[in-house]
């Protein structure tokens, strides 16, 4: 037998769930240099009168929209209630979503027992047949008795010929000008570069590492700069800008190129977990991303010049250098465009709008892809970049799951929520060595008791009787006193002579 879920209720709510965010990211786009740069005391009037005369696009529909002075006086004062805007402007669903008061004792035996007898149904059959055989108004709605369906494990089961019979299935022209962000947070820059100077690997090879750096606009300060033996990719990415985020806190908006890394899932799913608002360089304009060009030909033109004499230098010794440089010269260097002052001096004195960083297991659950993926109910498994992953009992029900997990890091996966995308459970690979001595548990699987007692317990139609709705229509044909219109033919018998 196969089994065909209906997981339609799933893909809805995590599509529920995707449009709550992308209007909570539209959200914070609108007002979000607001929280960079808070205007100064009697002008923030004025300001969303500004915001308010503007064209939005909506997230969904694509079209233009525009948001009244209370609503962004709304949306402002909600973000500033907690260090992370994302929640709070995120609808929140209604609270007796998955809640289903409808379906009473007496009716979800009823249903547990006509699938015992016909597992192969549809819903929209049973639900015929369920409506047929109750009396008016008695049975929820269809949506309803669906959601029962699903929610109970109750999939449809089909034979499946292609295998043994029991076998489950389981842009216009525009002037430049320089910039400044006027908060400490308010915009962090990041930005990848390959040294001129090779290392030499552990392995005997020669290497021109990467180098990945995360400054902060309004002071220039390095937050963190770390070279790696490998070319650009989203985990050297996420490894460099996670320890930014630890050891300076969560920036505001962060401005990056169109990098394969940098425009990854992974990295573009933590940043809005995270609140983190993003934008990218413009194809062609790569002047915009000038702060971090210019710091570049200055680590060229002093680190690695100081390197160029170093024999045999190791990637370890390069992040060493690289430290004691940054920390010791570039940080409590005075900057021309400073006004006199270092980056480390601007960056502790300055109004900041920095927000407190999670903690590393938070932060390395942010950086994950969202993806859907059916479950095999015949053992309970789950397939990730082509590696098994084993599915908890508790959900082996379920013939979709949601799962984060990172394609560089396949030791774990998370299992969230479909509606609030909240995790539930942490997974990981299927390890087949433990199941060689062929000890199994005894398998759990919602209501089994119940549906098992409800199969030999006995109906009130024998299974020689009809259905209920094709005995309700064979009634009303009976009811018309016509004959069928079709002219009968006697099957011939096989023993008369020819």
């Amino acid at each position: 037998m196969g089994v065909i879920g209906n997981a339609g209720a799933n893909v809805t709510q995590s599509k529920q769930r995707l449009q709550r965010e992308q209007w909570a990211r539209l959200r914070l786009q609108v007002i979000g240099h607001l929280l960079a740069a808070p205007p100064p005391a009697g002008t923030l009037g004025a300001r969303l009168e500004e915001l308010a005369q503007r064209s939005w696009r909506n997230p969904v529909t694509g079209e233009d929209v525009r948001f009244g002075v209370s609503t962004l006086e709304r949306w402002l004062a909600l973000a500033r209630r907690g260090p992370d805007p994302m929640p709070m402007l995120t609808a929140r669903s209604r609270r007796d979503a998955g809640v289903q008061r409808a379906i009473t004792p007496a009716i979800s035996e009823a249903i547990r027992a006509q699938y015992a007898e016909h597992p192969g149904w549809t819903i929209q059959l049973h639900y015929d047949n369920l409506s047929s055989a109750m009396d008016a108004g008695t049975l929820p709605s269809y949506p309803t008795v669906r959601r029962h369906f699903v929610a109970h494990g109750l999939h449809r089961q089909i034979v499946d010929r292609s295998r043994p019979q029991g076998a489950l299935k389981p842009v216009g022209v525009k002037e430049i000008r320089s910039y400044e962000a006027t908060h400490v947070g308010s915009l962090f820059h990041l930005d990848g570069h390959v040294s001129s100077k090779p290392v030499l690997l552990r392995s005997g090879q020669w290497f021109r590492p990467l180098g990945v750096c995360v400054i902060d606009d309004h002071s220039r300060l390095i937050c963190h700069l770390q070279w790696y033996a490998a070319h650009e990719n989203t985990e050297c990415l996420v490894h460099c800008f996670t320890q930014a985020l630890q050891r300076r806190g969560l920036p505001r908006s962060l401005h990056n190129d169109n990098g394969s890394a940098m425009i990854s899932g992974e990295f573009t799913a933590g940043l809005q977990r995270l609140g983190i608002d993003y934008h990218r360089i413009r194809p062609g304009q790569a002047w915009e991303n000038g702060k971090q060009e210019n710091l570049w030909n200055r680590i060229e033109a002093r680190l690695m010049a100081m390197l160029e004499s170093a024999r045999n230098l190791t990637l370890e010794q390069l992040n060493e250098a690289s430290y004691a440089w940054v920390e010791f010269e570039y940080q409590r260097t005075v900057h021309r465009e400073l006004g006199g002052a270092t980056p480390l001096d601007r960056f502790t004195t300055g109004a900041s709008v920095l927000r407190d960083c999670p903690n590393s297991e938070e932060l390395r659950r942010a950086f994950r892809i969202e993806v859907t993926r059916k479950q095999r109910l015949s053992d309970g498994t789950v397939s990730l970049e082509g590696r098994r992953f084993e599915v908890p009992q508790a959900y082996g029900h379920l013939r979709e799951l949601h799962l984060r997990y990172a394609r560089w890091d396949l030791s774990q996966a998370d299992l969230v929520d479909a509606r609030t995308g909240a995790v539930l459970q942490t997974i990981h690979p299927l390890d087949k060595s433990r199941y060689a001595d062929g000890h199994r548990r005894r398998r759990i699987v919602p209501d089994a008791a119940t549906a098992a007692a409800s199969a030999a317990a006995p109906t009130a139609t024998s299974p020689s009787e009809p259905p209920a709705l094709l005995r309700e229509l064979l009634s009303r044909f009976a009811a018309t006193g016509l004959p069928m219109a079709m002219i009968h033919h006697e099957e011939p018998n096989s023993e008369d002579p020819q």
